[in-house]
This record gives structure tokens, C-alpha cells and sequence, in this order.
């Protein structure tokens, strides 16, 4: 029950964004008097990725600093507060000021559960709680999309009722968790971590990680943003029909975090190289598409590379770290992937622009984690086994 009401909160990620989308155009019509409401209402949703984007680092330094526990519980009760109030506002600036306090307690939520993740489980067990967070949160999107719609049909207000979730999340923290110690930090391979260490950070290490990740988020993320476009693109006009098709194709997400727990010991390099070529191949056949169906299978196999690519990053940059700087490395991993949400749009805008539109895009991207896959294989080709970085340092384990 530790491991499950850590892994919950995850959830609230998605819910940030999937849950309001069905009730985007209802709050577009809602106020469409107000100037530049095509730009700000949008960003009801994406405001509080782009907060996660900002503020991950800082919640790991204050993990850190001040104890992990107790700021997530905070951020539970703020999350709550910050996420119902849209119910009761009717000003968009102070909409807007809201989605930025759940951005804040979001970022807060997803660094410290993961970072206390790390912190009690070690080995297996903390790869295949870390690995959880991905199936996690793809298969609650499939629930909050659908919810939101259903719930919508009450009003544009009525799915913002469901942030209260988060106090149930506060509760099973409150029963099944403790403040986390470097005892309960330390590895249990035998490497003791020195009393009260602050060990030097390892920037070169988590520094390039980070930069992987931010690549490797723009693929992710990719599909579940776009693939809408993409069938309404080869004909298809009914929206539930759309979401439906996705919600499919999604399930490839999980069915990767599925397999990472049974190859995640492999060598990282060859770990890439295999999830780089599940995203090509998969982007590759929706440039190519004509009808619904191929396009969705390049959906799927794209993200089942995508539910195999999240968890590796995941666990290659938490793992062998000290107790006293996993916070803020978690903070600064979770920043990083942020980063990527949030360009993704931007990219595909680009790319779409130079080659012509949404399917040029898809080809673009596909040549992108070819090179990716290229990258991971000449590094693999240099490794001698084990969990080896990409960027020198061995990893411990």
C-alpha cells in the first residue's frame, strides 16, 4: 500500500489536461467576448505543464531541504483547493491564477512521490514502482477523458469537482507512508551511504539525461496530442469516434511499461535503441497513411516504444542516487520531461510548416528517433554490458 499510494498521485498529472479537454469548447463559447480568448482559454490546460516545466527543480531542492512527506501532504490540500475553485470563478484571469496553483502543487506531487519512491524501494522493486507511474497515468487518461466528457454535459464547471480527488490521495499518504530518512534512502546492495552526506551532484551525468529526456518527451507526447489531428485529417468528423480510436491506440503505452518490466535490466544504450525504433517505425507509418487503420497502428507501435522509452529514463536517472540530492535530481528529471510536453506542440507546428502540414510532421519526427536509435546503437556497440549510461558515468546496480 506504500508503493500504491505513491503511485496514484500520478494521476494528477493527466487530470491536469485530459480531464478539461472535452469541455474546451463550451469555456472557448463561454468567453468568447473576452479579447485574445482563443489564446488564453487554451491555456487553462497547458498552463500548469508549463508550471511543472519551471518549478520541478525548485520542489526537489525543498524535498531536500525541508522533508518530503510533509510538502506533499500541503500540496494534496492545495491541489484540492486550487483545482475545485474554476466551480466557483467566473473571471478567466482568476481562472487562470488558479491552474497556475495547481501547476505549483502539481509539480510539488509528482517530484516528491517519486522522489519517496526512491527512496523506500531499492533495486526491482523500486524499477517496477517507478516503471508503474507510466502505466499509471496513460491509463487514467483513458478514464479522464472519458469522464470529462460525460461530466461536461452538466457544464463546463462540473469536471473541475474531480480535482477533490486528491484529498482521498491525501489520506492513503497520511495512513500508509512515513517521513523518509537516509536510513530508509540507503541502498540495500551493501553500498551504506555515508552519514549525513551531501554528496556532489552529478551534473555531467543528469545533465545530458535531462537533455535525452527532453528529446525523448517531444516523441512521447507526440502522439496523444496529435493523432486527433491526424484522424480527423483522413476523414474522420465524429469526436467520439476520435477519442475512442485514441484511447485504442494509447493502450500501447502501458502494454510498454508492461515489457520494460520484463527487459528493464538490460543495458540502457540497448534499451534506446529498440524504444527509438518502435517511435520511428510508428511515426513512420502515420506519415505514410491514407486510411484510419494503418495510421492507428503506427499510433500503437509508437506508443508501445513510447510506454518502454518513459520508464527507462525514469529509473536511469534515479538510480544510485544518495538520499540527500534524490529530490532535487527527481525535481530537475521531472522539469526536464516537462520541458518536452511542452514543446511538443511547437515542434510539430515547425516541422508541419516546413514540410507541409500534420503528415510531413509525422515524417520529420520519424527521421528524429532515427537518429535517436543510430545515437543508442553506436553507443551500445561501444558498451561491455550492464546498465550503462549514455553519458560515462556506470550506474550503479
Amino acid at each position: 500500500m506504500t508503493g500504491v499510494s505513491l503511485l496514484i498521485p500520478i494521476t494528477l498529472s493527466t487530470m491536469a489536461i485530459v480531464l478539461l479537454a472535452p469541455i474546451l469548447p463550451a469555456l472557448l463559447q463561454d468567453y468568447a467576448a473576452v479579447p485574445g480568448h482563443e489564446y488564453w482559454v487554451p491555456m487553462i490546460l497547458t498552463v500548469p505543464a508549463l508550471c511543472v516545466a519551471l518549478l520541478s527543480p525548485v520542489a526537489g531542492v525543498l524535498g531536500d531541504r525541508f522533508g518530503r512527506r510533509k510538502l506533499l501532504l500541503w500540496a494534496f490540500v492545495g491541489y484540492a483547493i486550487v483545482g475545485v475553485a474554476p466551480v466557483f470563478l467566473t473571471d478567466l484571469v482568476a481562472i487562470l491564477i488558479s491552474r497556475v496553483g495547481v501547476g505549483v502543487a502539481e509539480a510539488l506531487i509528482m517530484v516528491l512521490t517519486t522522489t519517496m519512491i526512491g527512496d523506500y524501494f531499492h533495486g526491482p522493486a523500486r524499477d517496477k514502482w517507478l516503471a508503474g507511474q507510466t502505466a499509471a497515468a496513460s491509463l487514467s487518461a483513458l478514464v479522464f477523458f472519458n469522464l470529462g466528457g460525460q461530466l461536461g454535459r452538466f457544464g463546463w464547471r462540473a469536471p473541475f469537482w474531480v480535482y477533490g480527488s486528491a484529498l482521498i490521495m491525501l489520506a492513503l499518504v497520511l495512513l500508509f507512508t512515513w517521513e523518509p530518512t537516509a536510513a530508509d534512502g540507503q541502498e540495500r546492495s551493501g553500498e551504506a551511504e555515508q552519514a549525513g552526506e551531501r554528496a556532489a551532484f552529478p551534473w555531467a551525468r543528469l545533465l545530458g539525461i535531462m537533455a535525452i529526456t527532453i528529446y525523448g518527451s517531444v516523441l512521447f507526447y507526440t502522439v496523444q496530442i496529435q493523432a486527433g489531428r491526424g484522424l480527423a485529417g483522413l476523414g474522420l468528423r465524429d469526436p467520439g469516434q476520435i477519442g475512442f480510436l485514441t484511447s485504442l491506440a494509447s493502450i500501447g503505452v502501458p502494454l510498454g511499461t508492461f515489457l520494460y518490466s520484463r527487459v528493464g535490466h538490460a543495458q540502457v544504450a540497448r534499451l534506446l535503441l529498440g524504444e527509438f525504433a518502435l517511435l520511428m517505425l510508428g511515426f513512420a507509418l502515420m506519415s505514410g497513411a491514407v486510411t484510419a487503420t494503418p495510421f492507428l497502428i503506427g499510433c500503437f507501435i509508437n506508443q508501445t516504444g513510447a510506454g518502454l522509452l518513459l520508464p527507462t529514463l525514469l529509473v536511469w536517472a534515479m538510480d544510485g542516487l544518495p538520499f540527500g540530492i534524490r529530490a532535487r535530481a527527481a525535481g530537475m528529471w521531472t522539469g526536464a520531461f516537462s520541458v518536452g510536453q511542452f514543446l511538443c506542440p511547437v515542434v510539430v507546428t515547425f516541422a508541419g510548416d516546413l514540410t507541409g502540414g500534420l503528415t510531413g510532421a509525422f515524417g520529420v519526427l520519424s527521421v528524429a528517433a532515427g537518429l535517436g536509435a543510430v545515437a543508442a546503437l553506436a553507443v551500445a556497440l561501444r558498451g561491455r554490458g550492464g546498465r550503462t549510461h549514455l553519458v560515462g558515468a556506470k550506474m550503479h546496480g
